[in-house]
């Protein structure tokens, strides 16, 4: 009987909703947002990078703002709108940040690309022009080892005059 109780403490059941869809889980409380969302939802376009809030290669949208999944609770978003790099497109058509990316060839292995079209979205939705500077500022938490970000930056530039 303790131990069940035990464990009634460990886990808890959230209704998170991600994508659009709500989602019931029964989840260990100590699993962070990144975790529950790769381990137990099967989402595994959000990537683990450094775990201590410093790459933002997990980044995901909640209530539209970027966040760092590895540094967030499922309990502290519940109820909130989450989106991930899966819920940028609609059906079969890529959101245009995605086709931007492809056509200019924004990403490299694309390890960081999904936190970063994510920052990108968000960007856009606040700021449907945003200068160089702006969108460099709004990336500056998203470090990418591949590029010297110019295509990201072009990439974005081009989504935000095909969105205008």
């Amino acid at each position: 009987m303790k131990e069940e109780i035990l464990r009634d403490v460990e886990r808890a059941v959230l209704t998170l909703n991600v994508n659009g869809e709500p989602a019931q889980l029964l989840v260990p409380v100590h699993k962070t947002l990144l975790e529950v969302l790769r381990e137990d939802m099967q989402l595994t376009g959000t990537k683990h990078g450094c775990e201590l809030g410093e790459c933002g290669t997990c980044t995901v949208l909640i209530d539209g703002k970027p966040h760092l999944s590895c540094l967030v609770l499922p309990i502290q978003v519940e109820g909130r709108a989450i989106t991930t790099v899966e819920g940028m497109a609609s059906g079969s058509d890529l959101d245009p940040l995605q086709t931007a990316f492809a056509e200019i060839g924004a990403a490299q292995c694309g390890y960081c690309t999904p936190g970063i079209l994510l920052s990108a979205r968000s960007l856009l939705e606040e700021n449907p022009r945003p200068s160089r500077g702006e969108i460099k500022e709004a990336l500056a938490g998203n470090l990418c080892r591949c590029t010297g970000y110019t295509k990201i930056v072009e990439a974005i530039e081009l989504a935000a005059g095909r969105m205008a």
